[in-house]
Order: structure tokens, then sequence, then C-alpha cells
């Protein structure tokens, strides 16, 4: 039996996106020992993840930090991997190969020109790992539903179908941030009053969420976990979000919904266009009234 080290440290959309990566990886290496060195955030997915066997937790202190980079050298080299799965692929791991960690066999594609993957980030993990002699069924077709088997069967008290917003971005992501999401709730409360509307806040959106007027998805007064949230999603019956970690996992869960981008990336680099979860994309968030995102929709809900 060999170890296995694969590093992924964030964000939750990126967490989910390898969700194909990570089984395509297990079955190549079923009789090896898979470690993941992630973060604090997301210690607990990763622990219940079907495809990895045990986590190292990078808590991603500065470099100048020597104490702390001395000890995870330490911890990552007295494991002995044979072979790293780097699918991070960014200037920290990068360093970590080149001047930290004391493993040959690495596998990334950080040096590989963004173009050369029609800027599709599946495609770039497809590609590194089809390098290393894997075989890839799943990279392609991320499928996140491992998270909800391991839920604690969180339901929404609520006897109707639900339409599920998730309006916020992280603070420093406010770019992201499509601004009449309420004007689009109440086109929906006026035209589908057959649903029930619900919106599922992280920690810090609690207090906002409230003045949506809407329902609010918590577990006694906190945000979900990532467990309950995929739960959630997976039971809704059309999720709209902005370009958020949740709008990823609606996305490769086979949800239907939509996602709306702004120029700051596209939907086709983060490859989070399904056949149900579609992308509508503008070069000005602002004037992307909310009258023309419902008329897109509409039937979608409906159906």
């Amino acid at each position: 039996m060999s170890n296995i080290l694969i590093i992924k440290l964030g964000s939750l959309g990126d967490v989910v996106q390898i969700s194909g990566a990570l089984r395509d990886i297990r079955e190549h290496h079923q009789n090896d020992k898979i470690t993941i060195l992630t973060t604090s955030k997301y210690l607990n997915l990763f622990q219940n993840c079907p495809y990895v066997d045990d986590c190292i937790e990078d808590k991603r202190l500065p470099r100048y930090n020597f104490f702390y980079l001395f000890n995870l050298r330490k911890k990552i080299n007295d494991v002995n991997f044979e072979k790293v799965y780097d699918l991070q692929n960014s200037n920290r791991t990068n360093f970590y190969k080149n001047f930290l960690f004391n493993i040959k066999n690495w596998s990334t594609s950080k040096d590989a020109p963004e173009n050369q993957y029609n800027n599709s980030v599946l495609q770039r993990f497809d590609d590194q790992l089809r390098k290393s002699n894997i075989k890839t069924k799943y990279t392609l077709a991320p499928d996140f539903n491992w998270a909800t088997e391991r839920s604690n069967n969180y339901n929404l008290d609520s006897n109707k179908k639900y339409i599920l917003f998730f309006p916020f971005c992280s603070k420093d992501l406010i770019h992201k941030r499509w601004p009449y999401f309420t004007e689009l709730i109440n086109l929906i409360k006026e035209n589908h009053t057959d649903y029930e509307l619900v919106i599922a806040p992280g920690p810090d959106e609690i207090k906002e969420a409230k003045e949506f007027n809407i329902k609010i998805a918590l577990d006694n007064e906190r945000s979900l976990n990532f467990f309950q949230l995929a739960s959630l999603i997976k039971k809704s019956h059309f999720v709209i979000a902005n370009d958020t970690g949740p709008a990823h996992m609606a996305a490769h869960l086979g949800i239907k919904g939509i996602v709306i981008f702004g120029p700051h990336t596209t939907p086709k680099k983060v490859s989070i266009e399904r056949e149900k979860f579609l992308a509508l994309q503008t070069d000005d968030l602002k004037s992307l009234m909310a009258d023309k995102v419902y008329a897109l929709i509409k039937s979608s809900i409906i159906s």
C-alpha cells in the first residue's frame, strides 16, 4: 500500500468541483491510502468523503512563519507520500512543491497555459489526471451527492415545493452580487403562490437574510452546515444564486436552477453550467433588471 496526498485548500465552489476528480483518483488507487491536505473549514467535509481516508489540516499561515512551515513540512514528509495530486494549483502549493515537501512525484497543472483547456477548470483537472495515467470517468462530471448522503436529514418545515435563493457572496467578492434579488423575489411571490420561497444564509448573513421577508433555513438559529445545505439544495425545486459556493453545489447535485454572472469570470471557466443548471452572464450586473431574469426563468419554474 502506498500513501497518496491530494491538496485542496478551498474555496467551497472549488471543493465541490473536485468531487469527480477525487472519485477517479480513488478508483485508480484502490489499494492505497489517500490523504487530503485542506483547511479547517473543510476538514469535516472531507472526513466524511467516501474517496478520502484521512485529512491533514493546513492553517495557511504566512510563509514568514517558519516555525509553522517547519512543522507542516515534518508532518507531511514523515508520512512518506509516494505521489501528490495538487488540485489547488496555486502559488502556495507550487511553493510547497519546490521548497517544502520532499515528494518528487507531483501532479500539477500550475505551469500549463490557461487557454490550453478552453478556459475550463474541469478540463484542466481532466488533463492533469490523464497525464498521471488515470482513466478519468468522473472528473468532467462532478457529483456532490455523497454530501447529501451524510447529512443529518435536515428537512425544511414546509409542505410546499420551494425555490431556494442565494443572494449573497463573500465580503471581498462584492462585485459578484446581483442587486435585484428583492425585486425578483417579489415577482415570484406574485406569480407563483404555490411555491415556498426560501433563503439559506451563511453565518454572517442571517441578519441581512431577514430583510428579504421569506422563509429562512436555519438549524436552531445557526446557519446550516455543508451536509445540511447540500440536503436542502437537493430537495429544492429551483435554485437562483450569485456565483457562490452554494451555486456550485446546486450545479453538481443535478438541481434545476440559474446562476447570475457579472464580468468577473465566465461560467465556462468555472465549469458551472450543467444540463439543468444554467448561467446568465452580463457585462453590468446593475443593468440586468429583475423582470428580464424572471422572464428567462418563468417557464423553468413552472415545469
